[in-house]
Parts: C-alpha cells; sequence; structure tokens
C-alpha cells in the first residue's frame, strides 16, 4: 500500500492520506491498521503528522469522493479520535486523491464533490489555480436542506456556562462543519488582540480546562481532539480576531472547519461570535478572520432569522471560504501495509508521485 502527503497552507501539519477501500471496513481493524501506519511514519521523521485521510471513489452519484477523517492523538501511536472532520484534510485529500489516479486530473474550474463520512457534510471544492505541486481552491460546505439555528447549537441554546475552575464561563457551542466552543478573550482577562496573539500556556491551559468542560456536557471523551475551542474578540479593522487551539497546542491560524463555524456562529443570533460582530460592524456579508498566521475571509449564507428577541427560526445555506491553498509532498510506499495492495502498483505510483 501507498500513502501520500499534502500540505493545506495554515495547518497544523500535513495530511497523510490513505485508500480507504486497501483498508478494513470495521473499525477496530481499521485502526490497528492505522496504528501500524503511524509507527512507520514516525519511524521515518513524521511523527508530527496528526491528520489522516480515508478516501475512495464515491458510490453517491452526487459525490465524487467519499472521505473519512482520523484525527491521531500525540499520546501514544494507537490513538485516534474519529468524531470530527478537517477541512484542510479535505483539500489535501483532494490534492492526493487526483495524483493518485483516484479522480481525474485538477484544473482550473473543476468542481470536486466531497461526501463526509464523519458528519454527513457534503464539500465543494472548486479548483482556482494549478501549479506542479500546489493548487488553490475555493471551498463551500453545502447543505442538501437548510440546517435551522436551532439545530446548529448542540445545547438548544445561543449561549451556555461551564464550570471551570470555579468561576462560571460563557461560550457559545456551535456546530457546523466542526462543533466549537467559543468564548470572548476578553472574559479571560485578555483585553485586545495583541494580548490574545501574545498569550502562551496558562491561556492554553484555561480554554483546553474549558474545552474539557464541554465535552463533558456533550458527553464526549474529555482527552479526545472535539469538540474544538476558539477565543475571540472584536479585531481593530472591523473583523474578528481568534486564537484556536488544535492538538497538542496553539492552531498557527484556524481550522478551515473553524472559519465556517465561526462565520455560521456570527448568524445565529446572541451567540458570542453574533455580538462580537456586531461591535465592529461585521455582522452581514463577508467575515474577515485575523489570526496569529494570517487572515481568512468566511462567508456564511443563511435564510432571514424572524424579528423576535429571541428567535432562532433562520437557517444555514452554505458556507464559502476562499484562497486555500495545498501543495503536494509526495507518495511512499508504506511497507507494513504492503499486502494491501500489489507492492509493484505501489512502487511505481510512489515513485509516480514523486516525480
Amino acid at each position: 500500500m501507498i500513502g501520500h502527503l499534502a500540505y493545506a497552507a495554515g495547518s497544523p501539519c500535513p495530511t497523510f492520506v490513505l485508500d480507504a477501500a486497501r483498508l478494513p471496513r470495521e473499525e477496530e481493524a481499521l485502526l490497528l491498521h492505522l496504528a501500524e501506519a503511524r509507527r512507520y511514519l514516525a519511524s521515518a521523521g513524521g511523527a508530527h503528522v496528526l491528520k489522516i485521510a480515508l478516501v475512495e471513489p464515491s458510490a453517491h452519484p452526487m459525490f465524487d469522493l467519499d472521505y473519512r477523517f482520523v484525527q491521531a492523538l500525540p499520546s501514544a501511536p494507537d490513538r485516534f479520535d474519529l468524531r470530527g472532520s478537517c477541512g484542510h484534510s479535505i483539500l489535501s485529500a483532494v490534492v492526493a486523491a487526483a495524483r493518485s489516479g483516484m479522480l481525474p486530473r485538477l484544473v482550473p474550474g473543476v468542481r470536486i464533490r466531497v461526501n463526509v463520512l464523519n458528519n454527513g457534510d457534503g464539500v465543494v471544492c472548486e479548483v482556482d489555480r494549478v501549479e506542479r505541486d500546489e493548487v488553490r481552491f475555493t471551498v463551500t460546505f453545502v447543505q442538501p436542506r437548510p440546517v435551522p439555528f436551532d439545530q446548529l447549537l448542540p445545547t438548544g441554546l445561543p449561549r451556555t456556562l461551564l464550570d471551570v475552575d470555579g468561576q462560571r464561563h460563557e461560550v457559545s457551542l456551535v456546530a457546523s462543519a466542526n462543533t466549537y466552543a467559543f468564548i470572548d478573550a476578553r472574559d479571560l482577562a485578555i483585553p485586545d488582540t495583541a494580548a490574545l496573539f501574545a498569550a502562551g500556556g496558562e491561556l492554553l491551559g484555561r480554554l483546553e480546562r474549558i474545552r474539557g468542560a464541554a465535552a463533558d456536557l456533550l458527553g464526549w471523551r474529555r482527552d479526545g481532539a472535539f469538540p474544538k475551542i476558539a477565543a475571540i474578540l472584536p479585531g481593530e479593522d472591523g473583523g474578528i480576531s481568534a486564537r484556536a487551539v488544535t492538538v497538542p497546542g496553539w492552531h498557527p491560524t484556524i481550522a478551515l472547519t473553524g472559519a465556517v463555524c465561526l462565520g455560521t456562529a456570527v448568524r445565529v443570533p446572541h451567540t458570542v461570535p453574533w455580538r462580537i460582530a456586531r461591535e465592529r460592524g461585521a455582522a452581514d456579508g463577508l467575515v474577515d478572520i485575523v489570526t496569529p498566521g494570517g487572515r481568512t475571509a468566511v462567508t456564511a449564507v443563511t435564510s432571514l432569522p424572524g424579528e423576535g428577541a429571541g428567535s432562532q427560526d433562520g437557517a444555514l445555506l452554505w458556507a464559502s471560504v476562499a484562497h486555500k491553498r495545498v501543495t503536494f509532498q509526495g507518495s511512499f510506499v508504506l511497507t507494513p501495509l504492503s499486502h494491501l495492495q500489489f507492492e509493484e502498483v505501489a512502487q511505481c505510483l510512489a515513485l509516480s508521485g514523486a516525480a
């Protein structure tokens, strides 16, 4: 069997892409194989690669590619979280699938429709530009039908109080592309963007504990990767400043799914992001997200909510992020799993991918 590596700019690490059709369908056997693959990758200097994408041509007539995300946890090679998704890894998977012949050659204007098996999302990856080892995309998370705002709120409320370290913290739990907990950084004594981006281990630890309390509330594993968490506050130029946490620390920018979730949350009345966006006039249209690693612009398109002060009867239609860049890093024979594919074919594909 062969593995492919591709890196989406802004992601904390490359994505390790594998052919799902060559792997067991049963979860326990699948994870045993993935643990072997991680050990082999680590022995070759790839221990930092914690994102795995399993892909194959989709049998569904509406999609080109079936995609399943596996978050590898740094605590041990056999520890994984299969609950959520990863937008950067979706793009990496599309590039790797095209390089391996699973998809047609990528050219500007082509749209690849991805079926996210983790959560049922439909993602359209439109190719904007292609260079030798780099592809640029506009990505749209499309809903098969409008999703009412109340279905985007796991607790049923736009804001939820969590008890952490003897204090009560107000967060908004929003589920769009991934589930995130958004908290106003000023509630953590972080006054502005400069202080947010300069914060170190103390803030990271507090956010991790708040994230753990959110996981408890949802009935999820506290030691897993989901829900995600981000501290936000009004930016100085009308945007929203954000500092997000990933596995195993600060995210260098913000996850693609995080941008989608934040852009969606801005449209849901009375959430923390909705309130912050209105402080600087970023309530409608394009939302500019400022992070320590750069800027991300997201547009969430919704039907309009009603007029009532507590109304949540709007709905999400789709959300889009432009200017995403992916670099293909190569292919290699995955020796421990070579029995899952003819060795000669694997070697040829690895060489063609590296050419």
